[in-house]
């Protein structure tokens, strides 16, 4: 430790000596001022953290250092910054400029650590930062000229293979051990105080200002009726998927801020159960590939395009040394971890949704793997997963997610109270009769050989899905009946298709995917496999199959139908009508308002060999493809690491029909209503926005 508080000290005290010294190319000089500012303020931060000023600083004081920490990125000021590679470039020159911006990004990344007291983090980034600043400084004094770029792009690659295992290490304890101690106080003094928000890090805007205030005047029994019904969805996942809560031990929480007091609650039932709950930090870093979704505890996003601009910056460094030492960095720190990361026991995820939707531009800077990368990057990201699910035990593991809308899907607050609370009652709604109404559903299906699913109003879907067929439809189904247990609001019924034979075209006008937009995307599919792909985000067509490419099928060459459903919660489709929220809708609650399709891996990827029932106790039986079944000859293409569902709603759907092998044709859906007997208690939320 004595150690690395010298090796700081040293590095600050350089760092303080930048500005001024005029001793890069002229073009630099500004990078490299900013830089050395940069990292000034960080030291700065971690002193006032340390300091008691922490404790009494004014509301108006923490705003403004927390402005100050994401200024440089806010959409009003990234046109001039080095985070920018369009900026980079301009300034710096187009061969430069994105690795100069790549650093950048690394260098922001200090945020979370130093809110976390992890000084070493901060430091290797600011070493880095000066190794490359004089590598500037001797090329200008030798050659009055700048270093060759592939000299700064060997230093950060060496960087990343130096602490790949070490960051890997950190990064896996956060997540699936234990946590930061300093955030979880923080965010579980549950004194409401506003100030805690600025405490942890996190960007805060009146979102996280004004949903702490909207929860922290929720009566008691709200806050209860929330976690008992996340934390109580998480216990019964275990139920019904048969596995052994009593075998694990820690659980992370990941919410938004604001959300402190529902966390707390949910909190304290996880202790019930005999688990640990923590809080694991949202950290965006060049260690990790561009992830979707939320990760850990996290606040504002500050400018969904920066975090886009920099999804592959890896590209500037990845070769086949990085490659190795990626991936033995991985599995060395999973090495370490064994004997706590199998007492893992799964997430409960408060996920949050409302911001306007996000189409992103494009920046002809922004690094870009190659086809070789692309396939390093698969490699990559299936090795991991193999890895994760071994270091936990995955088949043993669940996890539970909920959302709540934050207060930009609202003009008011009165209104946003009143979406909050139509949200609160699609989450609870009653199981047992979404139980009995999707039964009926399922044995209908049990006995189709495959379904047809037609668009109409414009939609041009045209699908033929093939359906497992069980051998024995008194006892085993090849549909689940899904309530809510992992994933809340309840309402859907869905198997893994048979691919041979499932074929046709997949189009939505919009849909909403993991914080991205998509507008009329259409897939069409052979042998249940992506065959094309289009959609008209861009003018250009190639640059959106690349969007496609990049953000549907994760750089795979084509990926295979992983999931088929019918989402039956017409309650939440009907409030996203009465409120124009549709657009913002998540797609955990979107999923849930028409019938979806997902691609890549099923859902039971890597329980397939576990026995599930569903609640009239048959047994399900479609829980792998033709794809995930080489789990046990050639493991390495068994599984994609991704899943996306693309839902289309009620309004553009003409029919939802099971045909059984003698030709007839039972409907459950069409134009937009269900039909089958049974089910016609849904229609009510539909009939009530008439």
């Amino acid at each position: 430790m004595e150690l690395i508080e010298l090796r700081y000290s040293l590095a600050i005290d350089r760092i303080r000596e930048i500005p001024g010294e005029n001793a890069a190319a002229p073009a630099f000089l500004q990078y490299f001022e900013k830089g050395a500012e940069w990292f000034m303020l960080i030291d700065e931060v971690y002193c006032f953290l340390t300091s008691k000023e922490a404790e009494t600083a004014s509301v108006a004081d923490l705003r403004k250092q927390n402005r100050k920490l994401y200024e440089d990125i806010l959409p009003e000021n990234y046109a001039f910054s080095y985070s920018n590679p369009e900026y980079a470039a301009a300034i710096l020159g187009e061969e430069a400029g994105p690795v100069m911006a790549a650093l950048w990004y690394e260098m922001r990344s200090a945020i979370p650590f130093v809110y976390r007291l992890q000084k070493e983090r901060v430091l290797i980034r600011a070493e880095l930062f000066l190794e490359v600043y004089t590598a500037f400084t001797i090329a200008m004094r030798e050659n009055g000229q700048i270093p060759p770029v592939e000299q700064i792009k060997s230093i950060i690659r060496q960087f990343l293979c130096d602490y790949s295992e070490d960051e890997m290490t950190a990064y896996l304890r956060d997540k699936l051990i234990d946590g930061d101690s300093r955030i979880m106080r923080i965010v579980s003094e549950g004194s409401g105080d506003i100030r805690n928000l600025y405490l942890t890090g996190e960007y805060v805007t009146d979102d996280e200002t004004e949903s702490a205030v909207l929860i922290n005047r929720l009566p008691q029994e709200k806050i209860t009726l929330i976690a008992d019904t996340v934390t109580e969805g998480f216990r019964r996942s275990f139920l019904i998927g048969g596995k052994n809560l009593a075998s694990k031990k820690n659980s992370p929480v990941l919410f938004h801020a604001g959300f402190e007091r529902i966390f707390i609650a949910c909190a304290e039932n996880l202790k019930k159960m005999g688990l640990n709950p923590y809080v694991p930090a949202e950290v965006h870093t060049l260690f990790h590939s561009y992830q979707h979704g939320l990760m850990g505890y996290n606040g504002a996003d500050p400018n969904p395009q920066y975090t886009y601009d920099h999804r592959e910056d890896l590209a500037l460094f990845l070769d086949e040394q990085l490659r190795v030492k990626r991936l033995e960095g991985l599995s060395n720190a999973y090495k370490r971890l064994r004997e706590k990361t199998v007492l893992y026991a799964g997430p409960v995820i408060l996920e949050t949704f409302g911001s306007k939707p996000f189409m992103p531009s494009e920046s002809k800077n922004a690094p870009r793997y190659t086809d070789a990368q692309k396939q390093m990057h698969n490699e990559y990201e299936i090795r991991s997963y193999d890895m994760y699910s071994d270091a936990i035990v995955a088949k043993d593991r669940s996890f539970t997610i909920i959302d709540f809308p934050l207060p930009s899907i609202a003009d008011s607050f009165p209104l946003y109270h009143e979406i909050f609370d139509a949200v609160l009652s699609i989450n609870t709604l009653d199981n047992a009769l979404f139980e009995r109404v999707q039964t009926r559903m399922t044995d209908v299906l049990n006995t189709a050989s495959h379904v047809e699913v037609k668009g109409r109003g414009g939609n041009r879907t045209d699908l033929k899905v093939n359906l497992v067929r069980p051998s024995d439809p008194d006892s085993e189904a090849n549909f689940e009946n899904c309530t809510a247990d992992i994933n809340i609001p309840v309402g859907e019924v869905f198997t893994t298709p048979v691919l041979k034979g499932t074929e046709g075209v997949l189009h939505v006008s919009g849909v909403y995917l993991e914080g991205l937009y998509f507008k009329d995307l259409e897939i069409t599919f052979r042998d249940g496999r992506v065959r094309d792909y289009r959609c008209a985000n861009f003018e250009d067509e190639l640059v959106s199959r690349r969007y496609i490419e990049e953000n549907v099928l994760f750089h795979h060459k084509d990926l295979p139908m992983g999931e088929l459903a019918i989402g039956t919660n017409t309650t939440a489709y009907a409030a996203a009508v009465k409120y124009g929220i549709f657009d913002r809708f998540p797609i955990l609650i979107a999923e849930k308002t028409g019938p979806h399709f997902a691609v890549g891996d099923t859902c039971y990827g890597r329980r397939e060999d576990n026995r599930m029932y569903n609640p009239d106790g048959k047994e399900i039986i479609a829980k792998e493809n033709e794809v995930s079944a080489l789990r046990n000859t050639d493991p390495d293409k068994a599984y994609y690491g991704c899943h996306t569902d693309i839902t289309i709603p009620y309004e553009e759907l003409a029919e939802f029909t099971a045909v059984r092998d003698d030709g007839a044709r039972i409907p459950i859906l069409k134009d937009g209503r269900f039909v089958l007997e049974g089910t016609e208690i849904l229609n009510g939320p539909l009939d009530a926005l008439k």
